[in-house]
Formats: C-alpha cells, structure tokens, sequence
C-alpha cells in the first residue's frame, strides 16, 4: 500500500517541501493542545484556556482566505515568509506573558496576533495540483498523502505538546511547537523550483472564491467537522483530568488522529467511482456514526478505542472536501478557495473547543461529548441538502478543467 506514495517522492524538489511542509505541521497540531494545557495549568481554567484558544483560531479563519488570496496573487514565498516571523514574534511575547502571570487580556492580544499565518497545508496542496496537473491518478493519491500527513502531525503533536506541558513545564509544549513552525516554513518556502508561479493577469476582476456557488456549503460542512475536532480536544483533556489520567488525554487524541491517518493511506491507493458530492455525503454520515458511541465510553481505555474508530471517517471526508475545493474555482483560486474551506474547519475548531470546554465545566466533563456528535449530525443534514448544489457548481465548464480535480468518472 505505501507503495503508491513512493513515486511522489520521486518528482523533482518534492522531497524539500514534504519534509519542510510535515515539520511546520507538526508544530501547527501542537498549538490548540499546548496553548489549553499552558493556560489551564497556570491559570487553573479550562474556560480561560478554551476561550483564548477559540480566539486565535478564529482570527486565523478571519485571515486566512485573505492570506491565501495574497499568496495566489503574489506568490507563497514573498506573503509567507514575513508571516511565518510575526507568528513567531507574537509566540514568544505569549510564552512570557504567561511565565510572568500577565493579565488575562494579555494573552488573548497575543495569541490572536500570533494567530495570522500562512497555512501550511493550502500552500503544500497547491504545490501539488501544480507539479502534478496533467497527472490526475497521481495528483488524487498526491491529496491523500497530504491528508495522510496532517493526520499523522495529529498523532504526535497532541501527545508531544501535553507531555512537554505536563512532565517539563508549562509552556514547554508551545515553545517547542513554535521551533518546528518556523523551521519547517523556513525549509519549505526554502524550495522555490516547486513554488507554483503566480498568474496576476487572471486575478483581474476574478470575483471572491467565497461567492463561487458550493464554497460556502462546503465551508459549512467542514465547520461542522471542525467542530467535532475541536471539542474532542478540550473534553478529553477535561475527562483525563476527572478520571485522574491528565497526562493521558494526548494519547487518547492521538487515537483519532491515527484511525484517520490509516484510512487516508487505504482511501490514496483506491479509485473512487463515487461522485464526490455524494462521497461527502457518505463521508459526513460516517463521521456522526462512528463518533456517536464516545457517549458510552467513560473510561481511558474505551475512549482510545472508540476515537481509533470514529477517526476512520475524517481523512476520506477531508480528501473529498479538498478535492471539491479545486473543482468549484478556477485554477488561478486554487489557494484561496482550499483557504475557505479550511476557514470553516478552523472557526469549527474554535468552536468546538470553546462550546466542548463550556459544557465540560458547567455541567460533567463527558456530556462535553454531546458537542461533537450534534456537530457531526448537523454535517450530513448539510452534506445532504447540499447535493445538488455541488452536482451543479462541480459540472460548470468554467472548472470542469481545474488542476487537481478528480478522475472524470467521479
């Protein structure tokens, strides 16, 4: 099966960017854990820490559709680059404001301006879809690899990011995390033969990706899927702590990272005849059937294994979201378009996690878990009454030819 991924290794310049592209990662799936773990074990709050780590994804949702804009207009490396230093300016001026016990307004300033980035994941893709654009087998195994490894970075980082804050020091966890952002961004933009080239002419007068017809359903579908994510996060860690096994709770994370990495392995090697419209559909039903049984576990033990299996759901829905991203806009909005639809994982994510760690305190910590399955029922209603717009918005002939779509039997 790894087979399959081995010749993208192989395209030229693809090696830098792969590995600069899963370092970054792996900083950016550690900082939503570190930042809730740092500011709930200084501050004793799992209100506060959720709060400030809603805050920055949602002013990283706010800008990112604007910076991937940029990016497609002006190019990866010259909006990048400056970006990647003001996160990191800002995460260090986080890291002492919590040492020092600064107000709590503080860090909420800091994180949301350490929140504006470029996104690692969008700037990877599209680096695909162009190096890859007349191989349309390969760029769909290509998209898989790249779901493959954010769901791998969230195998290590959560329990990375939790046993650097738990067994080291606090803010351990985010300082690490922010090492690897900059080191891989450095690395990656350090690979300019890949950089896809930048097509100014047909940004002229192009109209906003988020007016396209089916990006913002695709966006809600995803926020609804952020949703489940984020508040996985916080309740597990707030169940952990009941059941006196805190330092647990990024192993148990991880599980669902790990369920979804191996179904994006087997799903990169599969020809999909499905239409992808309907592959969301079937993807969304999976993800609110598979998560649905967290409300039975109440141990350690069961919730690793019931979050290995309600995993298996989020790669293939993620491959078919991002698929669906590059058939509803033209080729010169790859960018901007796979920015929106990850604007509405991100703002789910922040969501979830300030919605998952109110219900988690307020009441008992595991009716926190309430959260994410209402939001993976509320996905397949969207997915579902979403099905002929998609049809329809994926069938115009204005992107019927878009680099990176799928196979035209889908």
């Amino acid at each position: 099966m790894l087979a399959a991924y081995l010749p993208l290794l192989r395209t030229p310049g693809a090696r830098r960017f792969v590995v600069g592209a899963a370092i970054a990662r792996l900083g950016s799936a550690m900082f939503a854990v570190a930042v809730v773990a740092m500011i709930s074990t200084r501050r004793d709050s799992y209100g506060l820490a959720g709060a400030v780590s809603a805050a920055g994804l949602i002013v990283l949702a706010v800008t990112a559709a604007v910076v991937g804009r940029l990016i497609d207009r002006h190019g990866q490396r010259r909006i990048a680059l400056p970006l990647t230093l003001w996160t990191i300016s800002w995460g260090v001026l986080l890291v002492v404001l919590s040492i020092a016990d600064g107000p709590s307004w503080t860090l909420f300033a800091a994180y949301v301006c350490a929140s504006v980035v470029p996104n690692i994941g969008t700037m990877s893709r599209a680096r695909w879809s162009h190096l890859l654009a007349d191989r349309p087998d390969e760029l769909h195994t290509a998209m898989s690899f790249e779901q493959v490894v954010d769901e791998l970075s969230f195998v290590a980082g959560p329990v990375l990011a939790v046993l650097l804050s738990t067994q080291v020091y606090p803010e351990a966890g985010f300082v690490v995390a922010g090492l690897c952002f900059i080191g891989g961004n450095l690395l990656f933009l350090s690979a300019r033969a890949t950089e896809p080239p930048v097509d100014r002419d047909a940004h002229d007068g192009a109209t906003l990706a988020l007016r396209r017809p089916g990006v913002v359903l695709l966006a809600l579908v995803m926020f609804m899927t952020g949703a489940i994510f984020g508040s996985n996060e916080v309740v597990t860690i707030a169940v952990a702590e009941d059941l006196g096994q805190k330092a647990w709770s990024g192993p148990v994370l991880a599980m669902f990272a790990l369920g979804s990495a191996a179904a994006g392995l087997v799903y990169g090697t599969r020809v999909v005849r499905l239409p992808l419209h309907r592959a969301l559909v079937v993807g969304a039903a999976g993800m609110f059937l598979l998560e649905t049984p967290v409300l039975l576990a109440h141990g350690i033990g069961s919730l690793a294994v019931v979050m290995l299996i309600a995993g298996m759901a989020t790669a293939p829905t993620l491959i078919t979201s991002m698929n669906l991203s590059q058939r509803l806009v033209p080729p010169s909005q790859v960018n901007e378009a796979m920015s929106v639809v990850i604007t509405g994982l991100i703002v789910g994510v922040a969501a979830g996690s300030a919605l998952g760690g109110a219900v988690a305190e307020r009441y008992d910590a595991h009716d926190g878990y309430l959260v994410p399955v209402g939001a993976g029922a509320l996905a397949l209603v969207i997915a579902f009454l979403g099905l002929r717009t998609l049809h329809a918005a994926t069938t115009r002939p204005e992107t019927s030819e878009v680099p990176g779509t799928a196979r035209p039997d889908w």
